[in-house]
Order: structure tokens, then C-alpha cells, then sequence
């Protein structure tokens, strides 16, 4: 398995990791509207990390290869309702902002762990 197949499995599976760590910490320490604003944020940041993966996956896997324009259309779609969605959970307050920026924040943190992983890997394989 090449480096890249390898942090893009940690990556995945670190991010329903560090998802439920902070679900079930938001729940033991939070109120409801945090765990939810945690859930409802790492949801939406987790199947937007997925919807990616698989729109570049199928746009760069040939002999199937998308234009770049189809490819950033699909991304910007993707952007404009995830920004909706944030919109409409902090506007009719079915969330807590704070939770909210925690659950948003779960890809970001996997891409932290993924990155020391690496670096990790490397050090390793260079001092052998």
C-alpha cells in the first residue's frame, strides 16, 4: 500500500475516531445544544471530506477524466449548501456555535494526525 492510500485510510478512519470522542465528551460535559452543534458540524464536515474524495477519485481515475471546471462546480455546490446548512442551524439556534466549530473542526484535526503520521513514518523509515 503507497504512502498516500495509507493517510488517506487514517485520515478516514481518524475522523470518525476523533468524531465520537467529541460526540460522547460533548455529551458528558456539554449541553445538548453543544453535542448537537458537535454532531451536526462533524457530520457535515465528514461526508463533505467523503463527497470529495470519491468526486476526485472518479474525476481523476481515467479513462474518466472530468474537466477541472466540472470538477470545482461539484465543490462549490457542495460549499454553497454545507454554508446553508451551518446558516440555518446557527439562525433558528438548533445549535451551539462553539459545538458547531468543535464538530467542524474533526477533518482538520485528522489532517493534523495524519500529518504527524507521516512525518512519523518518514523519520522511521530514513533512520532504518
Amino acid at each position: 500500500m503507497s504512502i498516500q492510500q495509507r493517510l488517506l485510510t487514517f485520515i478516514v478512519r481518524s475522523n470518525w475516531v476523533i468524531f465520537l470522542i467529541a460526540v460522547i465528551v460533548g455529551h458528558l460535559a456539554a449541553s445538548p445544544e453543544v453535542t448537537l452543534g458537535i454532531v451536526a458540524g462533524g457530520l457535515i464536515v465528514t461526508i463533505n471530506f467523503h463527497l470529495l474524495y470519491r468526486t476526485l477519485k472518479k474525476s481523476l481515475t481515467p479513462p474518466y477524466l472530468a474537466s477541472p471546471n466540472t470538477v470545482l462546480a461539484k465543490y462549490y455546490i457542495r460549499f454553497i449548501i454545507s454554508g446553508l446548512l451551518i446558516l440555518l442551524l446557527i439562525a433558528n439556534g438548533y445549535v451551539n456555535p462553539l459545538g458547531l466549530f468543535i464538530g467542524l473542526s474533526v477533518v482538520v484535526a485528522s489532517m493534523f494526525f495524519a500529518a504527524i503520521y507521516a512525518f512519523k513514518i518518514n523519520m522511521f523509515k530514513e533512520a532504518v
